[in-house]
């Protein structure tokens, strides 16, 4: 699990204290779209199995505990009646899976919280590549234009803070390029709740 000391915007854990409100090189050099963004744990050699299996195994049977580690991991972020939207998946991917496990954590959270979810009108209108042995450089062209968020729906985000929600933060490239679109929506700030974090750029090779 994921815990102090972390830097304050992204959430990447320190190996040592650098002090109160301090940010990582990469948040300080380019920061993201997101205001703050938080993880329940890392995705390492012990919990890539477990991730895989709820991903792409139809194995959603621990989604409760899931969305209990990360309502613990997001607690700062649920102040302000934000609305969760749960990253999208591209049409002809979710007929291929079946279900988006970024919605099914989404419910978990909401179910905790209270908080209303966003299923239905932010889209990914560009059908990416998979990003798993792609460079940084790479993911964000691959991502970039990929979400829409719909016209008629607007209302509904306007001057509203707004939490991603996603299975798995690599790069930080997808939940960067979500969070532009809906600032660009209207969301008053975008912040981001995910089950997972790479740590380590040797566990990007299969996400």
């Amino acid at each position: 699990f994921i815990s102090n000391p972390i830097c304050t915007c992204c959430g990447y854990p320190f190996e040592f204290d650098a002090g109160a409100d301090s940010e990582c090189a990469n948040c300080i050099a380019r920061p993201p779209k997101f205001k703050i963004a938080r993880s329940a744990f890392q995705y390492d050699e012990h919990s890539r199995k477990m991730i895989l299996a709820f991903k792409h195994g139809d194995q959603t049977d621990q989604a409760a505990a899931f969305g209990s580690w990360m309502h613990r991991a997001g607690i700062d972020l649920f102040e302000g009646a934000p609305i969760l939207i749960p990253v999208p998946l591209h049409t002809h991917r979710l007929l291929k899976r079946r279900y988006n496990q970024a919605s099914i954590l989404a419910d978990q959270i909401a179910r905790l919280t209270g908080l209303e979810v966003d299923h239905l009108n932010f889209r990914r209108v560009k059908k990416t590549e998979s990003q798993g042995f792609m460079s940084l450089k790479a993911r964000h062209k691959n991502v970039k234009g990929a979400f829409n968020y719909q016209n008629r729906a607007r209302s509904l985000l306007k001057g509203r803070p707004a939490i991603l929600i996603d299975d798995v933060y690599t790069t930080g490239a997808t939940l960067n390029e979500c969070a532009r679109c809906l600032i660009k929506s209207g969301a008053s700030e975008v912040r981001a709740l995910t089950l997972s974090r790479v740590v380590r750029a040797s566990s990007l090779t299969d996400l």
